[in-house]
């Protein structure tokens, strides 16, 4: 059951939050965190193995608590407002491949917007956030243009 999670982890870590795997890659730590984080899941597990619950019940039950530790995603949040907001420059970007590099990219140069309102669960629809990412992410497509030409 162990080794599900962890594979579930990682795909969910890959499509959420591949600024934090490839933090953690830089330091060659993805096993160890993984690891670490099913690990914690341990008193959970024996719990609902204790009370025979049906493995799709373990499995969910653990998943709902390691991904409840994570705050809401800044790169899903950036992929949501370039595919709404800026939907051409998106289709360019996956078409080319680059998509993911691109929003990893535009993750630095909206950091003040996340930081500077506290980006979380609680926050995460505030409109002022929204035209904060936005512009920035104006920004960042008109001087990636100016740099192409």
């Amino acid at each position: 059951m162990k080794q599900i999670l962890k594979k579930k982890l990682h795909r969910f870590l890959s499509t959420e939050h591949p600024d934090l795997l490839v933090a953690l890659q830089e330091d060659q730590g993805v096993s160890a965190f993984i690891d670490q984080k099913v690990e914690g899941l341990t008193p959970l597990l024996e719990e609902l193995y204790a009370k025979n619950a049906p493995g799709y019940i373990i499995q969910e039950k653990c998943m709902d608590a390691l991904v409840g530790e994570f705050p809401p995603s800044r790169y899903s949040y950036l992929l949501h407002v370039l595919e709404e907001e800026f939907s051409d420059d998106y289709q360019k970007f996956q078409s080319a491949g680059i998509l993911q590099w691109e929003v990893m990219n535009m993750l630095k140069d909206c950091a003040p917007a996340f930081d500077a309102y506290a980006f979380d669960h609680h926050n995460s629809e505030s409109r002022e956030l929204y035209y904060t990412v936005t512009g920035t992410l104006h920004e960042y497509l008109m001087q990636q243009s100016q740099e192409n030409y």
